[in-house]
């Protein structure tokens, strides 16, 4: 289970950073960053329960995403890039763009942010550490992902609304079998990522 032993070992305020969505085939890449500013305050009952957004339920999630953003003593920040970013640049550099939007929506700014995996991005005055499968091991990462998973899912889900034939309140845009078929059958919609090689062919 994640807890604070690695945001234990820097000095100041330790945030974390993860991001949702960099393989789907549609949709944006979504980042959160995590800050708990009293981490000995926070409720055992919420500390339990985080852990890594793959390992819960879509409810539990909902349901820690709500008591993430509604303490005063966690701040949080969500960013955002666009599959036009996304094709422009290519994911990986997206999702710095959307890890470091995520770090600018902090109220407040952190000395380090512990970054989920191996390849990171660099901030200006803030110490970033990659933690590889961080969300297993920190709780600001763990957090942070929460709160990623959280928001792109519900982007996707209200995209589902306009384009209903793909699935993407349940897929997140990713490549599965009703999205592969609605493909074939409706085509493209200005959602998809068209660097990526599956839509790449499509259009070819």
């Amino acid at each position: 289970m994640p807890d604070f032993a690695i945001e234990s070992l820097y000095k100041g305020l330790v945030g974390g950073i993860d991001e949702a969505g960099r393989g789907p085939w549609a949709g944006p890449v979504v980042a959160a960053a995590a800050v708990f500013l009293t981490p000995l305050f926070l409720p055992p009952s919420l500390m339990n329960a985080i852990q890594d957004s793959k390992k819960l339920s879509r409810a539990k999630r909902d349901h820690i995403f709500q008591e993430l953003t509604h303490l005063e003593t966690v701040d949080y920040g969500i960013g955002i890039a666009s599959v036009e970013e996304i094709d422009q640049l290519n994911i990986l550099k997206a999702t710095f763009l959307a890890m470091e939007r995520a770090m600018q929506a902090l109220s407040q700014g952190p000395q380090t942010l512990l970054i989920d995996g191996k390849y990171i991005p660099t901030f200006p005055n803030v110490q970033t550490v990659p933690v590889i499968k961080g969300d297993d091991s920190s709780l600001s990462i763990a957090a942070a992902s929460i709160l990623a998973k959280v928001s792109r899912d519900r982007i996707m889900k209200s995209l589902a609304q306009t384009y209903p034939s793909y699935g993407w309140e349940q897929n997140a845009g990713y490549g599965t079998r009703q999205h592969q078929e609605a493909l074939k059958i409706h085509g493209l919609t200005p959602h998809h990522r068209k660097s990526f090689a599956p839509i790449k062919k499509l259009l070819a």
